[in-house]
């Protein structure tokens, strides 16, 4: 009787237990998080196993041949072949066997395991002055095991070749378990290869091209004794189908001290091409290429259509600089730049790295794809192959962005291609073979860095003949006789328009709330746009980037950007995740997301997981009980208004730290228990404001009925307006931190507005029934019946945890209360960040039907924004002292930090702010269950630059998630810009 698939995988999934000391993973969110690479391939594998030594990798080979099952090494999942897929047995190394072994600085090698980081390397490399050559885009997080299997390459092999040029030896265990110990002069050859190279030794000399970039097809031609009989550098490339790399030893090179961009512009990407060969002779660093058509601003790039990056080095900053001096004079180009300044290069260069990502969206918004990602062809052909690359795209009707490694003739480029429908899947297949005609008459290689996986394999004999061909499945025969590692990749591949991960999304559309307004209204399409370059698996941050803190935080696939897509993928797919938005796997895997917007700048593709998991939780609760934080802190504008309207705030306070009665409290509200719950300001802001502002101030909070109807005569009444100066009126949204929570920052704005000169109003408290009679008001008394008593929100706390109907409903009573202030055009001044977050981008895409969205959204200013343009001529007081903290997650993702730069410099705060996220983001670190990672994520970044910080610095934080974060992990005040800039003006005023 034989075994059901079920039976037959848990009997796989037991002896795996039992042979394994690693993890071994058989369910839906383990299998589901590696269904796919960075390709438009998808394989649904059986199981998941993280090896934790060569050992468990002998085991787990064992096992699966006994039960006749494929295996399938992965590292970072950055293949864009689909060679990092399959559907057997995944091999992760990446969570044990990651280490770097041994570092010999004078020997200039290292000893690392497949599953480091190339990053990891570098660091360690960087003390002794040396590095590993190769380095591509994804160097922060792919794999030295993954780079030996794609023979990956990098914007800088025009000086240090590619990764198959660095290898030395390498441990690698074949199908059947043996242990070689591959290098020159046939060391670790397992039997028949050298009878099998020797017996084709004209084939090997004549059935190669010699290109720099030759990756497609096995290396056989490493095992000529002119080339060394290399077996390790004949193993480079073979994409997990001849070994499993369980060791390296690796060369490293020596570091330039120095180094300056020149930055060439062209007239289009073929003059460049042209001119790339000829720059070599001067020994540059990269020869790197991208046309305009892929830059979206090309702010500190010269004139031209096209650039090319060319990187210099030397001994000094004047040797470097005087190279790339040298490189502009050979050039010939339209215009040129040198630049120096390292954080400039950083910039320049990752417009670049960015580019596998930016460039799967076309400038109009349209889907491309990888499928054809990095043919290579002679450095010399490169112009002419690219007018007729462009030429062939015009015959089928697409459209595509080459870009990549000039200098060694290797393109990358994403096309539009129309990969869900049955027509365009075929138009793909044509272009593909046409393609690949073009390619080898122009002397190239259909792969030139990243493998030929499923993508091009199928294509391989227009490229060699079916002779090479067959040599390599004769070579494939001599590693792998059962066929174990990697079927279906380079010999005897499967077709390359099968296996397309978007067949298995629905063809309709998915009813979502959300307009989805990149994304043509369309989940599915906001889904596809993670195509797992991954960069939000990256281990630490540079800069002001935020994503992912969750996955720094845990190092966990699941808790990453690409992770939770790739759930959401098969969530929508139905095959794995049966449940739809019910499914607990999705919700588990979105409960550690921070909501931080990170993703939305930081990711090449603008994937938004904080937009998705509001969606998704909107669903999988509809009908449903909540956990009990989504009513608490979900609700915590009710809550706190009720608070202000009956006056409990110093009863609330003191229960609350009453150790008993606050425990209960925290238990009853799904707070953690590590939390201290913050202390709720027994005056507030409104308070202040209305003593402030004099008798017409109404003692409920209700402005005046006129100020609520009146259509700002003049632009100045939305909301009674407080005394200020004479310039542009703005009105300051009371939001519910600084309302209740902190209304010392909203006193130190309206402190910091009025002295810039500024007008200061609130919003409207009174939302009318209807319209008003005749003017407004004329008829008060019955404008007055038919008003309710009102406050603006921005709904972020029903946003952040899902409740969007809610949302929308607030939403739409604030459009009513804010509809004079639209119609005067006023300017709303939003003090925290994840508001004017919530106003600016969910707001219009919550309520996408609703014009005056779009009209709050556009009038929505930060504190310093509101400062730059509508007080240009004020000058700051003088702080004068350094700055730490961090910019707000929200705000760097969505609002951008530019005018806040600019205030900081112009007060004389100097420094920069660090980048991440606090940790606390709104409701997550108050929830049950989130402490931990909440405060790993302070650790990330802020808590380490507050420690650093000068004793005189001044610790900023915007969001009121951040200064609670800080007091109640640190002790450490944190302070809103306002209300630092408040105290200059006071101090320079002589007030207390």
């Amino acid at each position: 009787m034989s075994l059901g698939k079920g039976q037959f995988e848990q009997g796989l999934e037991a002896a795996l237990r039992r042979a394994v000391r690693g993890e071994v993973g058989f369910g839906i969110t383990d299998r589901a998080l590696v269904t796919m690479d960075a390709s438009n391939y998808r394989r649904v594998p059986l199981g998941v196993v993280a090896p934790r030594d060569a050992d468990d990798v002998a085991a787990v080979l064992e096992v699966c041949r006994a039960h006749e099952v494929p295996v399938v090494a992965r590292g970072g999942g950055t293949s864009i072949a689909g060679q990092a897929t399959g559907t057997g047995v995944v091999l992760d190394f990446t969570r044990h066997m990651n280490a770097l072994l041994e570092l010999n600085p004078g020997a200039g090698t290292a000893v690392v395991q497949p599953g480091l980081v190339l990053d990891r390397l570098q660091e360690a490399a960087a003390p002794h002055g040396l590095r590993f050559g190769p380095d591509p885009s994804t160097h922060g997080r792919c794999t030295l095991g993954g780079m030996i299997g794609n023979n990956s390459c990098g914007s800088h092999s025009v000086a240090w070749g590619t990764t198959a040029d660095s290898v030395r030896e390498l441990s690698v265990l074949t199908a059947r378990g043996d242990r070689l110990r591959l290098g020159r002069n046939w060391a670790g050859a397992p039997p028949g290869l050298r009878d099998l190279a020797e017996g084709e030794l004209a084939r090997l000399r004549t059935g190669f091209p010699a290109l720099p970039r030759r990756i497609s097809g096995y290396a056989l031609d490493a095992l000529l004794p002119e080339n060394g009989a290399d077996v390790a550098r004949s193993f480079c490339g073979s994409e997990g189908t001849l070994g499993l790399l369980t060791e390296a030893v690796v060369s490293l090179v020596p570091e330039p001290r120095a180094r300056a961009l020149a930055v060439l512009g062209y007239a289009d990407e073929s003059a460049a091409a042209e001119a790339a060969p000829g720059l070599l002779p001067l020994a540059p660093l990269t020869v790197e290429g991208m046309a305009a058509d892929l830059i979206r601003t090309p702010a500190g790039l010269p004139k031209g259509g096209a650039w090319l990056f060319v990187e210099t080095g030397g001994d000094t900053p004047g040797e470097a600089r005087a190279r790339a001096e040298t490189v502009v004079r050979a050039a010939d180009a339209v215009d040129a730049r040198v630049v120096t300044d390292p954080a400039e290069r950083r910039t320049l260069w990752r417009l670049r790295e960015d580019a596998a990502g930016t460039a799967t969206r076309m400038p109009d918004g349209t889907e491309a794809w990888p499928g054809w990602e990095d043919c290579a062809v002679p450095p010399a052909r490169l112009g002419a192959y690219l007018l007729d690359f462009r030429a062939l795209l015009a015959v089928h009707g697409l459209r595509g962005t080459p870009y990549g490694h000039f200098g060694d003739g290797c393109v990358h480029v994403r096309i539009d291609f129309d990969l869900l429908t049955e027509a365009g899947v075929g138009r793909f297949r044509r272009f593909s073979e046409d393609l690949a005609d073009l390619v080898v008459s122009h002397g190239g290689s259909l792969s030139g860095e990243h493998g030929d996986g499923q993508a091009r394999a199928e294509l391989l004999p227009r490229m060699y003949g079916a002779a090479t061909v067959e040599l390599f499945e004769r070579a494939k025969a001599v590693w792998d006789p059962d066929d174990l590692l990697n079927p279906g990749i380079l010999v005897r591949p499967a077709p390359l328009d099968a296996n397309l991960r978007f067949a298995a999304l629905p063809r309709r559309p998915v009813d979502v709330t959300f307009g989805y307004p990149a994304d043509g209204g369309d989940f599915r399409a906001a889904v596809r746009r993670c195509v797992g370059v991954a960069k939000c698996r990256t281990a630490d941050v540079s800069g002001p980037a935020v994503m992912c803190p969750s996955f720094r935080a845990t190092g966990e696939e699941a808790h990453s950007t690409r992770g939770r897509a790739r759930l959401l993928h098969e969530m929508l797919a139905g095959e794995l995740i049966t449940d739809g938005w019910r499914s607990t796997e999705v919700r588990d895997a979105l409960d550690l997301c921070l909501s931080c917007k990170g993703c939305r700048s930081d990711c090449p593709v603008g994937v938004d997981m904080a937009t998705y998991k509001a969606e998704f939780l909107h669903h999988h609760y509809a009908g449903r009980p909540r956990p009990a934080a989504h009513y608490s802190m979900g609700s915590l504008p009710v809550w706190l208004r009720w608070i202000a309207r009956t006056r409990t705030a110093p009863l609330l306070n003191a229960l609350a730290s009453t150790r008993p009665l606050a425990r209960a409290a925290r238990w009853a509200a799904g707070i953690a228990a590590e939390r201290e719950i913050p202390r709720v300001a027994e005056r507030t802001f409104g308070q202040w404001w209305r003593g402030r502002a004099g008798p017409r101030a109404s003692d409920d909070g209700l402005d005046t009925l006129d100020d609520g109807l009146d259509t700002l005569d003049d632009g100045e009444r939305a909301g009674r307006t407080a005394p200020g100066g004479t310039g542009d009126l703005v009105v300051l949204w009371p939001d519910t931190f600084t309302e209740h929570l902190s209304p010392s920052v909203g006193r130190a704005a309206v402190r910091v507005l009025e002295a810039a000169g500024l007008r200061v109003a609130l919003p409207p408290t009174l939302r009318l029934r209807g319209r008003p009679v005749g003017d407004g008001r004329s008829h008060a008394a019955t404008a007055l019946l038919r008003a309710r008593r009102d406050r603006v929100c921005c709904g972020l706390t029903y946003i952040s945890t899902g409740r969007l109907d809610t949302a929308r409903a607030v939403l739409r009573r604030t459009l009513d209360l804010m509809e004079p202030v639209l119609e005067a055009g006023a300017p709303v001044v939003v003090l925290e960040p994840s508001c004017a977050a919530a106003l600016r981008s969910d707001l219009p895409e919550l309520l996408p039907e609703d014009p005056r969205a779009a009209r709050l959204a556009a009038s929505v200013r930060t504190f310093a924004e509101a400062l730059e343009r509508h007080a240009p001529l004020w000058t700051p007081p003088a702080v004068d002292r350094p700055v730490t903290g961090q910019t707000h997650c929200h705000q760097h993702a969505v609002l951008g930090d530019g005018a806040d730069r600019r205030l900081r410099e112009a007060a004389g705060l100097t420094g920069d702010l660090s980048g991440g996220c606090c940790g606390l983001a709104g409701n997550f670190g108050f929830e049950k269950g989130h402490f931990e990672v909440s405060r790993a994520c302070a650790e990330d970044q802020l808590l380490p630059s507050v420690r650093q910080a000068p004793p005189d610095a001044v610790i900023l934080a915007d969001g009121y998630s951040c200064r609670t974060q800080l007091a109640q992990l640190s002790g450490i005040r944190g302070r809103h810009l306002a209300e630092v800039l408040a105290d200059a003006l006071d101090r320079a005023e002589g007030r207390p």
